[in-house]
């Protein structure tokens, strides 16, 4: 009886979603382009149940490359106002849209000029009268025996605020390693706060060729080191080019001519994209994830060869220490 209760509560749960998948309309794509044209923040807030999600919505919101706050309604009208500004979007949460201390602060916020969009239940509440916006969050019923505790309302609103931040990502164009700046608590966050030259492969190590050598040679230099790309130089050590694993299946697929008599010039491409020794670890992963490379060349003063950083090293596939650990 007590697994059968508990699978009736995450069923009812997971259809309450479902539903609010089939409800969404316009008015979450207009909130959405609100926000990334706003130059403000997005403030959150909410009173009891709905106060906490809106806590954590805004903490993911945060977390995810979109400047957010929760702002508790009667800490706000006993002077936390103040920290609202116009070109702020304002998001209140409530189920029942009939929330005394939320419906006190919204007329103010109006009056400050915020955009306001609302998480109800109600559409036809009191709150959502004062909403620009409003995003219906209904529930048929609560998974509570006495329908009454928050628990549907609840999961459809941190739903609902996931799906807000998600969007966001994608039309923020935010990055991994941006996420990973904002966590550099984490093992890879730590990493991508160190140097390139922490983790790269020195110039005596990396796979490297002269313009003349010929393919068979350079492919030979390739598999040695099995980093999937060489580097091509000059006499002076200078980078002239870059040859990976993705150039030669391209040249080969094009039929310019035997691969076997060709040079490195012929088949390279020409000034790669690189970093300097002392450039951070998030911005090699911010040009890779970008061009969609896995290798860049390290270069010093006149372009000249330091070394090479693998998209697995940034990762942390390669020997790697960071305060005095593995």
């Amino acid at each position: 009886m007590i697994i059968e209760s508990a699978i009736d509560v995450l069923k009812l749960e997971a259809e309450s979603i479902l539903k609010l998948a089939e409800n969404l309309d316009d008015s979450f794509k207009i909130l959405v382009k609100d926000i990334c044209s706003s130059t403000g923040r997005v403030i959150i807030s909410g009173i009891g149940k709905s106060g906490l999600i809106g806590r954590k919505i805004a903490a993911t919101l945060s977390s995810t490359g979109t400047n957010a706050m929760f702002l508790h309604p009667v800490e706000a009208v006993h002077g936390d106002l103040g920290m609202v500004r116009p070109e702020d979007v304002f998001i209140a949460i409530s189920n029942s849209g009939e929330t005394s201390e939320l419906n006190q602060l919204l007329p103010e916020i109006r009056a400050i000029g915020c955009r306001l969009a609302g998480f109800t239940g109600n559409p036809s509440s009191t709150m959502a009268g004062f909403c620009d916006l409003v995003i219906d969050t209904g529930v048929e019923k609560e998974a509570c025996p006495f329908n009454m505790a928050p628990t549907c309302s609840t999961t459809v609103q941190l739903a609902m605020g996931d799906a807000l931040a998600v969007v966001l990502i994608n039309e923020k164009n935010f990055r991994k390693s941006d996420f990973m700046r904002s966590h550099p608590g984490g093992a890879l966050g730590q990493r991508l706060t160190c140097r390139v030259e922490e983790i790269m492969f020195e110039t005596a190590k990396a796979p490297c060729v002269s313009e003349e050598d010929p393919m068979v040679s350079t492919l030979g230099e390739m598999d040695r080191h099995r980093l999937g790309a060489v580097i091509v130089l000059d006499r002076e050590q200078r980078v002239r080019g870059i040859i990976t694993d993705g150039d030669i299946r391209h040249h080969a697929a094009e039929g310019t001519g035997m691969l076997g008599k060709c040079k490195a010039k012929d088949i390279m491409t020409e000034d790669p994209h690189s970093l300097s020794p002392d450039a951070f670890l998030y911005d090699a992963l911010n040009i890779m994830e970008k061009y969609q490379i896995t290798v860049l060349p390290i270069t010093g003063r006149d372009n000249r060869l330091q070394g090479i950083l693998h998209l697995h090293d940034i990762l942390g596939k390669g020997s790697f220490k960071y305060n005095g650990g593995s």
